[in-house]
């Protein structure tokens, strides 16, 4: 081995004998193998790329490979020209996957010259570190194709193995011009790990990144050459490159989240959904969103601070249950949330009692219904009615599906829920949400009831509040506040109408 990273030397030779050690030990050979029958072993490899990964790296195939696996790697495989930007979610192996796949092209002479690129030059020389040392130390490879170590092209940050393929390490920012391996181009660009949490705050350092990707980097590919540029990454932030290069520049910008949009393991080969719960519940709803589904949420531009207080006595002030049914009976999905709120008003602020704001099924919810309307009149909360929005596209499920689960749950407890359908006609989410909720937050009168900041649901709640953007995922949460805020408030507009006809009125009969 020649000189090492700076990340730092002691931390990279450990990681190196890892490596080394681990590649070593996971791939025993057969040495009474006839040349014959191992180059028909190879050949039948080399048309299987799944068998190949699994034969060449059994350290980093234990789980059976899913399908959007095998059909982003067709995809890579089959295209010589290709730009793809793959956002799956942490335990995804998009990492391992890339590996392999550029491994394969490289020991089959389909590449030449491969850049690797991060965030900075030690993380690219940390990335690249299990290529070197799968080339290095694997058995397998030395018995299939040779030994690929060369003297003195074997550095941390570029080497050129055998089979005559290049590889180097390069950080944002460093000039990539000149990049060849002799006349080649590079034909493979790995962009991995090219984001951080703090540049993406950072409008300025953001375009400069881009500015230098487009500008500095696609740019050391040859134009006659067919190439792929394969982005690694997840959507951190709005701000971030991987979404900026999926939207505008890639052929193909796949986003895979932990779990799909009917709420199972995308890779229950590998994770199962007792292992997905298990690792949501000790991370906050935040950082469950931003890591496993794509959705980050410190994005928020409307709702910078939230007001916590305590919420007067619900006699004294107007109380409704607003609920917005998502059209789904899945109790954990990575789609839209349900929502019910009991909200209430005293003169001109509003308060967020207590809410349920999670992946429900249609039982759960009706049971959060009951939940929250027995609360409500238990905290003597006169004449509460129960609002479920009921737009033209909710129409159905709602008559269809949530009435008759609600009639069921009333013949069983006894208890007739008022239910009253809120059939508004609803514009553009986004404008309803920061147009009616934003002037009352900004002047304190937005409350969220300060008993409850512990709840699982209010947290979920105000995360859904500051992570608020036009381009948010999730607004179910805010979305129901809105309805509830709308009414109340309409109410209150009517009452004091009412209320001035009947002083006017009575005037009129004055002598």
């Amino acid at each position: 081995m020649a000189k090492l990273g700076k990340a730092t030397d002691s931390d990279y030779l450990k990681l190196w004998q890892q490596y080394v050690s681990n590649f070593r030990n996971a791939t025993p050979i057969d040495l009474t193998e006839t040349p014959a029958a191992r180059m028909k072993r190879v050949s039948r490899l080399e048309s299987d790329p799944e068998a190949w990964f699994a034969y060449y790296f059994p350290n980093y195939c234990t789980a059976e490979p899913a399908d959007f696996h095998k059909k982003a790697t067709r995809r890579l495989l089959s295209h010589s020209e290709w730009f793809e930007v793959r956002a799956w979610s942490r335990e995804l192996a998009k990492s391992a996957r890339s590996m392999m796949e550029v491994c394969y092209l490289a020991l089959t002479g389909k590449i030449k010259n491969m850049l690797l690129v991060s965030n900075s030059k030690d993380n690219a020389e940390m990335l690249l570190l299990p290529f070197k040392t799968f080339f290095e130390a694997n058995n397998r490879v030395e018995q299939d194709y040779g030994q690929q170590q060369t003297l003195g092209q074997w550095e941390s940050d570029k080497f050129v193995t055998k089979c005559g393929c290049s590889f180097r390490a390069i950080g944002w920012g460093m000039s990539p011009r000149g990049t060849r391996n002799n006349e080649k181009r590079p034909d493979f660009i790995l962009i991995d790990d090219f984001d951080t949490d703090e540049e993406c705050l950072n409008e300025e350092t953001m375009k400069k990144k881009i500015k230098w990707l487009e500008q500095a980097l696609i740019p050391t590919r040859s134009i006659s050459t067919p190439t792929r540029i394969l982005v690694n990454g997840n959507v951190i932030h709005d701000n971030c490159a991987v979404k900026y290069i999926g939207d505008n520049l890639a052929d193909k910008f796949e986003i895979v989240n932990v779990r799909d949009k009917d709420g199972h393991s995308t890779w229950p080969q590998k994770n199962t959904e007792e292992q997905i719960d298990r690792v949501l519940s000790v991370i906050s709803y935040e950082s469950a969103q931003k890591e496993y589904f794509n959705n980050p949420m410190d994005g928020g531009d409307v709702f910078r601070e939230l007001t916590d207080g305590k919420v007067p006595p619900l006699n004294r002030c107007k109380v409704l249950i607003y609920a917005d049914p998502a059209t789904s009976n899945k109790d954990v999905s990575s789609g839209s949330y349900k929502a019910v709120g009991v909200i209430a008003m005293q003169g001109l602020t509003y308060y967020i009692a207590k809410v349920r704001l999670d992946t429900m099924s249609t039982a759960h919810f009706v049971d959060a219904l009951f939940d929250l309307y027995n609360w409500a009149t238990h905290n003597h909360a006169d004449n509460v009615r129960v609002w479920i929005e009921n737009n033209s596209l909710q129409a159905p499920f709602y008559e269809q599906v949530i009435m008759p689960a609600i009639f069921k749950q009333s013949a069983e407890r006894g208890v007739l829920l008022p239910v009253v359908p809120d059939g508004r006609d609803k514009k553009d989410k986004y404008t309803r949400i920061e147009g009616l909720l934003e002037p009352l937050n900004r002047a304190g009168a937005l409350v969220f009831n300060a008993a409850e900041s512990d709840d699982p649901d209010m947290k979920r709640l105000k995360a859904q509040f500051t992570g608020f953007c036009r381009q948010q995922k999730r607004m179910d949460g805010p979305d129901m506040v809105e309805g509830g805020v709308y009414i109340l408030r309409e109410q209150a507009s009517l009452d004091a109408t009412q209320g001035i006809y009947s002083v006017k009125r009575k005037n009129q009969f004055k002598i």
